[in-house]
């Protein structure tokens, strides 16, 4: 779709949820990325707040201008728009020369700068100093699923799927229990959507040269990015490397595998439980009963090591 914006063409882009994201102009020269925070205008201060942290630790979007809601006028960011491939174009394209472990390390290395950014308490992202707020951010994973067992796609699960599903939980908690015990309780900066359609890539060089849509940014577990990474892609050249250089560049983390896995049991639970479902839910629901059935974060229902979210997966 393209419009008018002031003048400017306006085309718009995929990803985001809060906002609506638009290329504005025709010469990629003088391209620049705008967002529109409708359902969360609060967000555009804090992503703002985000590009200006991070600018030279990851690579991110430079910052032109950032405007608060005035009268009828939504809440919007300008940022400058980023060359690159998106990685989940790259993971479908297989282009010829990219060396996949090379590029696994950068994507671990990411993780580590991410890991590096440390915060007292895990907490929502507040105004444009990145305020911390305990309000909204939900630290009973059995409760939430209880919640989405009675009014959401969970209740359709067969008694015993939920019961293992419980069990599961039980030793997700445990396992992110004894790794804040050994990391000292540690709170970092969680990027929180680190997937293969937010991280742009340069084949040629194999590198990642972008990090996209901070609109889900927190304090949190500084496993959660690599088990979000790793949900629907476990094959060794890239998530395997990933973990190589997460824990070269990070060397406090460790157990990276299986404690990233317990912390993206929030995620997977939230997908499989939406009212909604898309391709994406799908798969996860997929996931989330083999890891259920056979009590085990690490369990993987398919046959090759990656699968493409936008495709829909059939459910047992």
């Amino acid at each position: 779709m393209t419009m008018d914006w002031y003048g400017a063409s306006l085309t718009a882009m995929d990803g985001g949820y809060s906002g609506e994201t638009f290329l504005v102009g025709e010469d990629p020269a003088d391209q620049v990325v705008l967002r529109i925070y409708r359902r969360n205008p609060e967000r555009a201060q804090v992503d703002a707040a985000l590009l200006r942290l991070l600018r030279g630790i990851v690579p991110v979007p430079e910052l032109i201008d950032v405007r608060a809601p005035d009268g009828e006028a939504p809440a919007l960011l300008v940022t400058g728009r980023m060359d690159g491939v998106p990685l989940d174009r790259v993971l479908r394209d297989q282009p010829a020369g990219l060396d996949w472990e090379e590029l696994g390390l950068h994507v671990g290395f990411i993780l580590a700068r991410l890991s590096g950014v440390p915060f007292l308490y895990p907490g929502e992202l507040r105004g444009p100093d990145l305020q911390l707020s305990r309000d909204g951010l939900p630290d009973d994973l059995l409760g939430f699923a209880r919640e989405r067992r009675d009014t959401a796609r969970l209740a359709a699960w067969r008694e015993s799927d939920y019961d293992k599903l419980v069990e599961l939980i039980d030793h997700a908690e445990e396992v992110s229990e004894r790794a804040r015990a050994e990391d000292g309780g540690r709170t970092v900066l969680v990027h929180s959507d680190f997937n293969p359609k937010n991280i742009l890539v340069d084949p040629e060089q194999s590198e990642v040269v972008g990090l996209l849509d901070w609109e889900f940014a927190h304090a949190g577990s500084p496993y959660a990015d690599y088990g979000n990474l790793s949900r629907f892609e476990r094959g060794d050249e890239l998530a395997g490397s990933a973990i190589e250089a997460f824990a070269n560049f990070a060397p406090s983390v460790r157990d990276i595998e299986s404690r990233g896995r317990a912390a993206d049991l929030w995620a997977l639970v939230e997908l499989a439980g939406r009212v909604e479902s898309n391709p994406v839910c799908e798969l996860a629901t997929t996931l989330l009963l083999e890891q259920a059935r056979s009590g085990n974060l690490s369990a993987w229902p398919w046959d090759t090591a990656r699968v493409d979210p936008k495709q829909p997966s059939r459910v047992p």
